[in-house]
């Protein structure tokens, strides 16, 4: 089994970056580079140094970054990819062809994380240039942080599409619910919040200098990293599994 199909990459590429949902796409990077420019020329102009503090770069691109940008675009690049495909029906297409469901679903999964790594990922590394103006650990960590929760996130997304119609309401139920509000208020919800487990490697990225940083997570690193693992693997394995007991015809 080849775990991935050009054919289905190129179709799904060109689907999950139509007019609407590339122009939704694009609108969170820029937004997260806009703020780190304002802030970095504020900060030029309040006290001469062209630089922002580290603690101040650290709260945007964790609030921002990691809080907003990194869970949005893994749901709407998660959901995108396979989706539309299952509410429309034109799923049946597709799976009339003699391509493994499992290849199916990396494929997706695949073409899911390139647009996060390009929207996402790429673009937290800029914002930490931009607020730090040099390659530090702030800017690595929060590099490393984004890439592994983008991962996590789009496999966990694009699974809840396959099992659900109602994968984005979950999704932004999950995202700006769970994770940003309940996860404020209510003890122990953060340790089962993907920001959270995401957070933690960019303090191990961090080390001692986390401390100095003020940034904590829910878990430890070793942790996080274990858990982000489990749910991109977890989530991919049952999304394939989903899309072989599908029958054509059948809702999913």
């Amino acid at each position: 089994m080849s775990p991935w199909d050009p054919t289905v990459a190129r179709l799904t590429w060109h689907s999950v970056l139509g007019r609407r949902r590339a122009l939704v796409l694009l609108l969170l990077p820029v937004a997260l580079l806009a703020l780190c420019a304002l802030a970095r020329a504020l900060a030029a102009l309040e006290g001469g140094d062209a630089e922002v503090s580290d603690a101040l770069a650290v709260d945007l691109l964790a609030g921002f970054g990691l809080g907003v940008l990194m869970p949005l675009l893994g749901l709407i690049a998660g959901t995108g990819v396979i989706g539309p495909e299952i509410d429309e029906g034109s799923i049946v297409y597709l799976l009339t062809k003699p391509i493994d469901r499992f290849t199916i679903v990396l494929t997706k999964l695949g073409v899911a994380v390139a647009v996060v790594l390009l929207l996402g990922v790429l673009p937290v590394a800029a914002s930490g240039l931009v607020l730090t103006g040099e390659l530090d650990l702030v800017t690595a960590g929060f590099t490393v942080g984004a890439l592994s929760g983008g991962l996590a996130y789009c496999a966990l997304f694009l699974l809840l599409a396959v099992v659900t119609r109602h994968a984005v309401v979950v999704g932004l139920i999950y995202a700006l619910v769970w994770e940003s509000v309940v996860g404020q208020f209510v003890p122990g919800v953060q340790n089962l919040s993907a920001q959270q487990w995401s957070l933690a490697t960019v303090v191990g990225v961090f080390g001692d200098d986390a401390e100095r940083l003020e940034l904590s997570a829910a878990v430890g690193p070793a942790t996080g990293w274990v858990l982000l693992v489990v749910v991109a693997v977890g989530s991919t394995v049952y999304a394939g599994l989903r899309l072989r007991r599908l029958r054509l015809g059948a809702e999913v």
